[in-house]
This record gives structure tokens, C-alpha cells and sequence, in this order.
């Protein structure tokens, strides 16, 4: 009797602390029995059920997230959306490749303690106060990253983000809010920026090439800034006070953290020939990731960069292999693989013409009705798949709308770039999720706030600002 008590308490325990993943594979088995919808292909069907039981189980985080993106491996073979080879292929690309590498380097900045004096040289900026701190990470990370894009600067501030963090306190229980506070100013603040020019990421080149398609005229750099750029910066403060309620840090003032900070560089002595090198390592790395990553891709520029950090010995494989998060490797791996079968089956396209079939064609005469739909259509949709992938399947949609194509691409391109509410959203997300101090839930807790906010600034902007350019 006692050990059939025990057994029975056992798994009560077990089936509550999986009863999402239950959930979400009911979820998936009545779905599975229902019909294909019409005009969708099967294999698109079966790629929505996996979108919506990896939505799931991201959100609720029954089990780790590597073992999320296992699960999204292993179902697109099972449910016939391709074989074991083709899964493969796309699961690793240059996308992979850049968060792959892009986290070797933050590696190889903290081995050489270039972390601590970045750190130290925002501070003087700053000063000590935390809230102070928290914008000028924001700021920064949205400045730099409308030219550089977005996952560039997140692998940047990252190790800079995270050595103030440790210094403050080394129990990161004591600090969850503040790692919250100073990690999604980066990771954020990159995603506000990456809209500001047409160098801020993929999507927005690939915008520029539609327009050319469609006998829009095109925007010039400058004519780009002059459209978006006073959003960024409207959004900066927006995104501080919103992460600041979200995430009120333990600690108002970083006076432990700063002084430790200052300690650890006095030691570090003068800048050695090691660090030159490293920075000098990555300056190249940067230079590549500006003027070469058309022909040769963002992540073997990144994977460069690796090479020469250990050819010059500035790093072991062994930090590597020790410091490296490697199943967030594997759950963006994952996800650009869903990405990728969501577009090629046809789910997609499918998926936005039924939204936007939903509300008739008479009503997208009401320009504000038309705004409404494309803000929102393509907001749930980049936190699905990648926004440079949202903007290639939305863009030729929403560009047929009534009303101006510049108004409407642009309106396509910057709310791509709200990806705010997993930790798989964006690349900025996944490289701060990287750091594991972060739960996935809390991109929810603050992400619906920001992605809120974003959406209803960007169509009172569109529909007062845009009007007097014209």
C-alpha cells in the first residue's frame, strides 16, 4: 500500500509539472484529426500544429528550451514535412552560424577582460545610478544598432551587460531584476534601433528591393532617417520607463558593483599587446560584418573571427566549450528550420491573406483599418519566424493594399522588428537568453508591454509625422 501511495504521488507530481506539455500535445493530436483547411497544403497544416505546440511549450517552459527545439526537430520529420536530410540542411545556415559565433566572441572579450574597462567607460558616461545606467545601455544599444543591426550589438554589450551584473553581486538570485533591466535594454533597445537606417538589418534591404519591384520610388539613406529615425529615439525612453516598471532592480545604485569594476581594471594594469589584438580582432570582424556580409554571410565572417582569436591563442577551445551556451545554438537552429518550412510550405502566405481576408476588402479603404491590420499581422508573425523572413512573405501582400507603398512598407518593415515576446523572436532575444539569466517567461512579462506600446506609437507617428514629409 505504501509504495502504491508513492507511486501515485509520484506521478500526480510528474503529469503537474508536464501538464502543459500534455496540453500542448493534445492540442496537437485534435488538430491533427481535423481536416486540412481549405487552399493550405498538408504539409503547411502540419507545420501550423508544430508552430502552435512550439509556441506552447516556449511560453510555458514545461521542459528546457534545447529540449523545445528537439522536439520541433524531430516532429517535422515525423509529421512528413520532409526527411531527416532536408530538416538538417535548414536547421544549419549562416543565421546559425552568426549566433555560433557571435557568442565565441563574447568569449574571447571577456578572456581578455576588455568586458570590465567597456564597462567601466560607460559607467563614467553614466554615472553609478542603476536607472541611469540601464538607459544609457539602451540608448547605446539602439544607436549602434540602427547601423550595425541588431544581433551585432547584443553580442557586443552582452559580456559588458553581464560583467556589471556580476560585480553588483555574485549570487544572480540576488539580481534577477537587475539582470532583467540591464539585459533587455540591450537586447530591445538593438531591436527599436535596427528600424532607424536601411543598414539596421536584413529586412530593411530587403523592403528597399520590393519597392524598386513594385516602381515605388526609392528611399534614399537620408530620406530613410528622416522617416524613421524620430522613432528611435521617441521609443528610447518609452523602452526605459517600461523595463524599469517591469524589472524595479535590487540594487538603485551600482556603487559595489562599479568599485569592484574599477578594482578589477586597476589590476588589469595598462592596456596590453593581448587586448589590442583582440580589439584589433574585432574591429576586423566588425569591418567584414559591414562591408562583406553580402557576399559572404554574417556568420562565417563571425566563425572568421573565432578562427583568429584561436590561431592567435587569445582563446582555448576549452572556454569555448565551457562558456558557450550551446542549446540556445540548438533552439535558434530549431526555430529558423520551422521558419524556413512555414515559408516553403506555403503556411505563410496562407496564414496572412486568411487574416487579412478576414476583415473584406471594403474596409481596408479606411487608411487607419489598413494600418491596424499590417502593424498587428505582422508583429504576431515576426515573433513566429525571422523578421527579414516576415518582411519577404508580408511585403508583397501588404504593398498590394489600397494606399501609398511607402507608407505601407514602412509601416511592414518597422513592426517586423517587434519581436518582443520569446526568447527565439529575434536574434538579439536569443544571444541575451544565452547568458541564463534570464527565464523565457520574463521576455512575456515585459515583451506584450513593449510590443503594445510599439504599435500604438507607430501608428499615431505614421499618421502625423509621415503626412507632413509629403
Amino acid at each position: 500500500m505504501r509504495f502504491s501511495n508513492q507511486f501515485l504521488t509520484n506521478l500526480i507530481y510528474r503529469i503537474t509539472q508536464s501538464k502543459w506539455l500534455i496540453i500542448a500535445f493534445i492540442i496537437g493530436f485534435i488538430l491533427l484529426l481535423l481536416p486540412t483547411p481549405s487552399g493550405l497544403t498538408l504539409p503547411g497544416y502540419r507545420t501550423i500544429i508544430i508552430v502552435i505546440i512550439a509556441l506552447t511549450l516556449i511560453i510555458t517552459e514545461p521542459i528546457s528550451l534545447p529540449g523545445v527545439a528537439f522536439i520541433i526537430i524531430v516532429l517535422q520529420v515525423y509529421f512528413g514535412i520532409g526527411d531527416a536530410n532536408l530538416i538538417a540542411r535548414s536547421f544549419m545556415n549562416d543565421a546559425v552560424f552568426f549566433i555560433m559565433g557571435s557568442l565565441m566572441l563574447a568569449v574571447a572579450i571577456i578572456k581578455q577582460g576588455l568586458d570590465a574597462r567597456i564597462a567601466l567607460g560607460i559607467i563614467r558616461l553614466t554615472g553609478n545610478r542603476t536607472r541611469r545606467i540601464a538607459f544609457g545601455f539602451t540608448a547605446l544599444s539602439a544607436i549602434l544598432a540602427s547601423f550595425i543591426g541588431g544581433p551585432t550589438v547584443a553580442a557586443i554589450m552582452l559580456p559588458i551587460g553581464m560583467t556589471l551584473i556580476k560585480n553588483t553581486t555574485a549570487d544572480s538570485k540576488k539580481a534577477v531584476n537587475l539582470s532583467g533591466l540591464l539585459l533587455f535594454s540591450i537586447a530591445y533597445g538593438s531591436l527599436v534601433g535596427s528600424i532607424g537606417t536601411p543598414s539596421g538589418g536584413g529586412r530593411n534591404a530587403i523592403m528597399l528591393i520590393y519597392w524598386n519591384e513594385f516602381g515605388a520610388p526609392a528611399l534614399t539613406y537620408a530620406d530613410w532617417m528622416l522617416y524613421v529615425y524620430p522613432l528611435v529615439l521617441i521609443q528610447i525612453p518609452v523602452l526605459g520607463w517600461i523595463l524599469w516598471k517591469s524589472f524595479t532592480p535590487e540594487f538603485l545604485q551600482l556603487d559595489s558593483g562599479v568599485r569592484k569594476l574599477k578594482v578589477q581594471v586597476a589590476k588589469a594594469g595598462k592596456v596590453h599587446f593581448s587586448e589590442i589584438l583582440a580589439v584589433a580582432i574585432f574591429f576586423l570582424v566588425f569591418l567584414g560584418w559591414i562591408f562583406l556580409s553580402e557576399r559572404f554571410g554574417l556568420g562565417i565572417i563571425a566563425l572568421s573571427g573565432v578562427v583568429l582569436y584561436l590561431v592567435t591563442g587569445l582563446v582555448k577551445w576549452r572556454d569555448l566549450d565551457r562558456h558557450v551556451n550551446w542549446g540556445v545554438i540548438i533552439l535558434f537552429g530549431a526555430t529558423i528550420s520551422l521558419g524556413t518550412q512555414i515559408k516553403t510550405t506555403g503556411a505563410a502566405v496562407w496564414l496572412a491573406n486568411q487574416i487579412l481576408d478576414m476583415l473584406g476588402q471594403s474596409l481596408y479603404s479606411i487608411s487607419l483599418v489598413t494600418d491596424t491590420v499590417i502593424v498587428t499581422l505582422t508583429t504576431v508573425l515576426a515573433n513566429v519566424f525571422s523578421s527579414s523572413a516576415t518582411v519577404a512573405v508580408l511585403a508583397p501582400i501588404t504593398l498590394n493594399l489600397p494606399g501609398d507603398t511607402i507608407h505601407v512598407g514602412l509601416l511592414t518593415v518597422i513592426s517586423s522588428a517587434f519581436g518582443y515576446f520569446t526568447a527565439v523572436a529575434a536574434p538579439a532575444c536569443t544571444i541575451i537568453y544565452a547568458s541564463g539569466l534570464l527565464k523565457a517567461k520574463d521576455f512575456l512579462k515585459t515583451g506584450w508591454k513593449m510590443g503594445v506600446a510599439s504599435i500604438i506609437l507607430v501608428m499615431i507617428y505614421a499618421n502625423t509625422y509621415w503626412p507632413l514629409l509629403k
